[in-house]
């Protein structure tokens, strides 16, 4: 990249696990610019990866994503790769990279504003979606890297409004006025809508991590397992009718496993359902899901779940974080018996 070649605008939309950030920049590309090439990076901490599968199909978005671990550790490595490649693949002209939900972004933001990207890209604001009701719950208020993610973001946005309460707002909207080195922006959205605009705001340097080494001894123990159900040999990394590929991994606590099932096989929903909606305790739990001749996204999040149809169609994937180790096979047994093909 030549001195006289303009730098590459630059974000990160952070937030944690549920909070809404496949659908913010979904709402981010409804409003791209005609004629942009924009380039998104997708980390996910579990395995399977089904983010990138729901993100808008344009012209002009180039998406890349990683799964199985946090970019900032346990794939660190990776990400100057990737982002190097998106840059000379994509030639965009914006790059939004989304971290998993219990990533740290510090060392993210360390090697996008380091010496092999300074002459390409312009870090600008660091966005981070907050749901109010989420700082009732022990286990995302007690976490290092949800402190983090609000400390180092210099765009906060209270995410879910429209779920929330009053009381539940105000409360947080005054603990984020409070924080020092204070804000650039704090606003209130429902459905993870960002104005575009906020985009461009300038990132502060002066952002510091409260908890730097969280990330460090969160994810360096990630491990990860590719099984294929009656067979596991080495090499059966590809679904067969009624035999998914099942892949484990965990680290920061939390735990997770993926199914990637062949295309040929169908689910009666209402059943599935059932059984995704009644397993304990989860953090979150994410599938996209054939039945008949349609796909349908499922969504849940703690105890609240959703579903609707997409247009994605290669295969059915079911990705599952909990907090603690499940009978991955039982489960799996329940999800088979559900197939209506």
């Amino acid at each position: 990249m030549s001195q006289n070649t303009p730098l590459i605008p630059t974000n990160i939309i952070t937030g944690f696990l549920g909070v809404g950030k496949t659908t913010a920049i979904n709402a981010l590309l409804a409003d791209k610019p005609e004629g942009e090439n924009w380039a998104i990076l997708v980390n996910e901490f579990g395995q399977v990866g089904i983010d990138q599968e729901m993100l808008l199909d344009q012209n002009g978005l180039h998406v890349k994503e990683l799964a199985g671990g946090c970019i900032c550790c346990a794939l660190g490595a990776s990400l100057g790769k990737t982002v190097r490649a998106l840059i000379e693949q994509a030639s965009p002209d914006r790059l939004l990279i989304e971290p998993t939900g219990i990533g740290h972004p510090e060392g993210i933001i360390d090697t996008l504003t380091g010496p092999a990207f300074r002459d390409k890209l312009d870090l600008r604001a660091t966005i981070c979606l907050l749901d109010p009701r989420s700082l009732g719950e022990p286990e995302v208020i007690n976490n290092e890297t949800f402190h983090d993610q609000l400390n180092l973001a210099d765009v906060v946005l209270i995410n879910k409004c429209d779920l929330a309460s009053a009381e539940q707002i105000a409360a947080t909207e005054n603990g984020l006025n409070a924080m020092f080195p204070p804000k650039q922006y704090v606003g209130r959205t429902t459905r993870s809508v960002i104005d575009i605009a906020l985009l461009d705001v300038v990132r502060n340097g002066e952002l510091k991590a409260q908890f730097p080494e969280s990330h460090h001894h969160s994810h360096h123990s990630h491990d990860h397992k590719h099984e294929h159900t009656q067979d596991h040999s080495d090499h059966a990394e590809i679904a067969t009718p009624g035999k998914p590929v099942r892949k484990t991994g965990d680290g920061n606590g939390l735990y997770s496993c993926g199914w990637i099932f062949h295309r040929d096989d169908c689910f009666d929903y209402w059943q599935l359902e059932a059984i995704l909606n009644g397993l304990e305790p989860i953090s979150r739990i994410k599938g996209v899901i054939k039945i008949g001749t349609v796909w349908v996204f499922y969504n849940r999040v703690k105890d609240k779940h959703d579903f609707d149809k997409v247009a994605y169609r290669r295969d059915s994937r079911i990705e599952i974080i909990s907090t603690q180790p499940l009978d991955w096979a039982q489960f799996e047994g329940e999800m088979l018996a559900c197939l209506t093909s």
